[in-house]
């Protein structure tokens, strides 16, 4: 059972948050929450929101389904974080100019699979 998870608008740098999500990408579901929490980088916290939100998409698409659901076999089978908009805003510096401060912000998200759903995904390639 494949399923997905985004958090939109985290106010967080695309930059900061890939360091996280590269730690994670390809790991079991349940050690990539592990290793999140424990994360000293603040971008953890949300990213381990997403992860959590995938789990539980699964879990529902399962119950939906009428299929056996064993979190033990989820892996991330994709994770990224993209650029979201930009808020500028202007800070005040010497001799009445502005300065600008970009608070950038990004999209987080992260797909879930089990092993035969990726080997049947790539069988049907």
């Amino acid at each position: 059972m494949e399923a997905k998870a985004q958090a939109k608008y985290v106010r967080c740098t695309p930059m900061k948050a890939r360091r996280i999500v590269d730690v994670v990408r390809g790991k079991r579901a349940l050690e990539a929450t592990n290793t999140l929490r424990f994360a000293p980088q603040a971008a953890a916290v949300p990213v381990r929101k997403v992860v959590e939100s995938a789990v539980a998409n699964a879990r529902y698409k399962a119950e939906a389904a009428g299929e056996e659901f064993r979190e033990e076999d989820l892996f991330i089978v994709e994770a990224f974080a993209d650029e979201g908009p930009t808020l500028k805003r202007f800070r005040p510096r010497a001799q009445g100019r502005a300065g600008r401060i970009m608070k950038r912000t990004s999209h987080i998200t992260i797909v879930v699979a089990t092993k035969d759903d990726i080997a049947n995904k790539e069988g049907a390639r």
